[in-house]
């Protein structure tokens, strides 16, 4: 009989279900893609429950991605007083799932595990990794106390080395400041990141000043605590709204944290192996000043606290699973419709493809994609159009791994990027408006040789068509609204914005 182990992240945001068989991962999708469709939403549904025990099977083990006690005992602390009233107990919260009280999910009986928050983001990254030693490195906002950690994994053994904790955050710090410049914190600190390349650090100091206290060995804490929000006033004042300067500022001095824990990470663990893991993970223009440091990087593609599902299922596992692909969610089960999508794109420059097993993790990788030619002078604003963002956003590229050094730098160190988790400056930007940054930078996803996906059809056909290597790639979404995630919500997304999906 084999093993089945269903990890659960809930109850803060981004809930998601993952599900391990003995060595396989077999299902890991997001709440905000079932359901109500709520972004980020932090609450499970009937319908994400049904979809991965219905079809991937009863689980003989669940595990719970946080300890809810010590997550008590720090909402205390910080005076969450109508968290703390809750009844937050997992067994509560997992109950009428498990039961059969919910309809046309079978009920089930399986013992719960739980283990600590940080713990499930290392086991996350460590257990989906190449690597049998690591050194692993976990910032984000708030686990239970934790805010940063920094792990050595030998072998099946994961040993703490350093704790930073609350209130003193840099995932809290970076989430307020977007916050302060008018973003949804917790849900647009990725946009923050994209306006940083519009503006001058010239916050840099009085923010540092303001906030960071350094520890001399590379670690930090805060000089306050930011939790409910900021009193930042800008010293400097020019004819120009301050938010674009503020977002790079917070951004460099994002990069010089992370960059000094990095050092100190390899001062206080043997490995050269680097596994990084965190909603901080998920800052591409930071991983990138990082990646020269180690031998090799492995960030799993869900970093934040979707992948604590996953997590959560291997710290209980305590074994490796074979990492194969991202696209673990919701199966539409259709082949990949190459030559439509080449013919629309030849005639419209845009399309939609809702396709395959959706991606785990925040990133479109071909799935759940709205696809189109990279190189016209208007689409940019065309797809920003149809998505309801900001027109200073960019697209990433998809572009076949063998031509990636073609048209791009990478970062020292980075060879490949299939899951869209580092910035490389474009060496033509001028002939790929879409899917460059202010900064010259592109978010570039690689695909390889080795990819059997339809994208990878794809994108060789459209090559041999049109001598382009590569295709705008962005999130089959609207600003505010989860991708798109089954048949209906795919006929849907057409009607509505008038644009072919296949």
């Amino acid at each position: 009989m084999s093993k089945k182990i269903m990890g659960v992240s809930a109850l803060f945001h981004d809930a998601a279900v993952a599900m391990i068989d003995d060595d396989q991962i077999v299902f890991a999708g997001h709440s905000e893609r079932y359901g109500p469709k709520v972004k980020l939403d932090k609450h499970l549904n009937k319908e994400l429950i049904r979809d991965c025990v219905k079809n991937y099977g009863v689980p003989t083990e669940v595990a719970w991605y946080e300890k809810p006690f010590a997550k008590k005992q720090r909402q205390v602390y910080a005076g969450e007083w109508k968290q703390v009233f809750q009844n937050n107990s997992p067994k509560s919260y997992l109950k009428p799932y498990m039961n059969g009280a919910i309809g046309g999910i079978p009920s089930f009986r399986a013992p719960l595990s739980t283990f600590e928050h940080h713990y499930s983001h290392a086991c996350a990254g460590y257990y989906t990794s190449p690597f049998r030693d690591a050194t692993i490195v976990v910032i984000d906002a708030i686990g239970e106390w934790d805010t940063l950690t920094i792990w050595e994994a030998k072998d099946q053994k994961i040993t703490k080395l350093h704790s930073t904790r609350y209130p003193h955050s840099l995932g809290l710090l970076y989430t307020a400041f977007t916050d302060h410049i008018g973003l949804k914190p917790l849900h647009e600190e990725y946009i923050t990141m994209g306006m940083a390349a519009y503006g001058q650090p010239i916050y840099y100091q009085q923010i540092k000043d303001q906030f960071i206290k350094e520890m001399g060995n590379g670690s930090f804490k805060l000089k306050r605590n930011v939790h409910k929000g900021l009193a930042f006033k800008p010293k400097i004042k020019d004819d120009m709204p301050p938010e674009y300067d503020i977002a790079c500022s917070i951004q460099a001095l994002t990069e010089d944290v992370v960059h000094n824990v990095m050092r100190y990470a390899q001062r206080i663990s043997k490995s050269k192996n680097l596994v990084f893991m965190g909603g901080v993970a998920l800052n591409c223009k930071s991983n990138s000043t990082i990646t020269h440091m180690w031998d090799d990087v492995w960030i799993m593609p869900s970093p934040g606290d979707s992948g604590n599902a996953l997590g959560a299922a291997l710290a209980k596992r305590n074994e490796w699973v074979e990492w194969k692909t991202p696209f673990l969610g919701y199966n539409i089960d259709r082949p990949y419709p190459v030559k439509q999508i080449i013919s629309e794109l030849k005639t419209t420059k845009i399309c939609g493809v809702a396709n395959g097993r959706a991606e785990f993790g925040p990133r479109a990788l071909g799935h759940r994609s709205l696809l189109a030619d990279p190189r016209g002078p208007s689409i940019k604003d065309k797809v920003n159009a149809i998505k309801k963002r900001q027109k200073f956003r960019p697209f990433a590229p998809a572009i076949l791994e063998e031509h990636v050094h073609e048209y791009f730098d990478m970062p020292k160190g980075v060879d490949i990027s299939p899951y869209m988790q580092f910035t490389a400056t474009c060496k033509k930007p001028h002939q790929f408006p879409a899917i460059v940054h202010y900064d010259k930078t592109s978010r570039v996803q690689t695909v390889g040789k080795n990819d059997s996906t339809g994208f990878r059809r794809l994108l060789e056909a459209w090559y041999k068509e049109t001598g382009c290597p590569m295709l705008l790639n962005t999130s089959l979404n609207i600003r505010g609204k989860p991708m798109v995630n089954d048949e209906k919500d795919a006929k849907d997304w057409q009607d509505e914005y008038r644009v072919k999906v296949y």
